[in-house]
């Protein structure tokens, strides 16, 4: 059974199973040594950190990154060479978000058919750097068939700008479900909501909130795949008891999805927050189109008593 909306049907990926979550890596303590070697031996350990944190990044350097990217996040790119913009070729814009912008492009090399968006960000900013570099990090940690795969990021020495690359998706749910064409059946809806909870299954386990769940932000292809995009306001959940966590920035989620403890302002919530929008997904599905379209916070908050 497919989830596909088109006129001719073809089988669905299945989802595969990988609720396997990160480990945390502690350092065992107690030495028995005394109290000043233990501090030489700190600040032996930190210069040795510096002095390697350095030489890394001046590979980076070396390999093509800019130094401002390796300097604030070298270990959002560690590993990876950058990509050439050459090597690629602008087809059309297909998306524009607050703080991106997708194009539809192909690889001039191999002839396939990509997905490049266009971060915006100040590079003379380390926090606008960071930002950036954590939807970067979450992506590489992700490894799942509804997720969608970041294959590499565009840049160069000089370059002021960074574009990631992603595997192409011809269709998104909001854009099948505006169409008068296309009512999907219960069993596609089914199948959709399997994949959409397979892959947000995949993301707790690794300690990721997605933050932003919507139609526009679930992708599908003309197999009927179903991949979870755009990670921009993704962030990794808290850690420690209630009330004792780093605070978190409520203003996240479109607001037709928004969960009420974020109306309320609430800065110390946990992954459950993808749920509600999953809900508003799910009946969205069903209904097609959005549930709670409310214009404002307070006329929105009225809708979901």
């Amino acid at each position: 059974m497919g989830c596909v909306t088109l006129k001719q049907a073809v089988s669905v990926t299945p989802a595969l199973n990988h609720s396997s979550a990160f480990r945390d890596n502690a350092v065992a303590g107690g030495s028995g040594r005394s109290r000043g070697s233990g501090v030489v031996d700190l600040e032996k350990k930190k210069k040795k950190r510096t002095d390697s944190g350095k030489y890394v990044e001046g590979e980076q350097v070396a390999a093509g990154w800019p130094a401002w990217l390796s300097a604030v996040a070298g270990e959002a790119i560690h590993g990876w060479v950058p990509l050439s913009a050459d090597s690629f070729e602008k087809l059309e814009k297909v998306g524009q978000g607050t703080y991106s912008s997708v194009f539809h492009a192909r690889n001039l090399e191999t002839g396939r058919i990509v997905a490049l968006k266009k971060v915006r960000f100040d590079n003379f900013e380390p926090e606008s750097v960071r930002f950036m570099a954590r939807e970067i990090m979450i992506l590489r940690r992700l490894d799942h068939p509804n997720i969608i795969k970041m294959e590499g990021l565009i840049t160069s020495r000089l370059s002021c700008s960074i574009y990631l690359v992603f595997e192409y998706m011809e269709h998104d749910i909001s854009g099948l479900l505006s169409s008068p064409d296309i009512k999907l059946s219960e069993a596609q809806v089914k199948c959709y909501m399997e994949q959409l909870l397979s892959g947000l299954e995949h993301c707790h386990s690794r300690g990721t909130m997605h933050r932003d769940i919507k139609g526009a932000n679930l992708l599908v292809n003309n197999e009927g795949v179903l991949k979870m995009a755009d990670f921009g306001l993704a962030n990794f959940c808290g850690t420690g008891p209630v009330g004792h966590r780093q605070p978190l920035t409520s203003r996240v989620v479109t607001l037709w999805y928004r969960p009420p403890e974020l109306l309320l302002g609430s800065t110390d919530y946990e992954a459950s927050v993808d749920l509600w929008s999953v809900g508003c997904v799910f009946a969205e599905l069903l209904l097609g189109s959005p549930i709670l379209q409310g214009r404002t916070e307070v006329i929105f908050f009225d809708l979901t008593k």
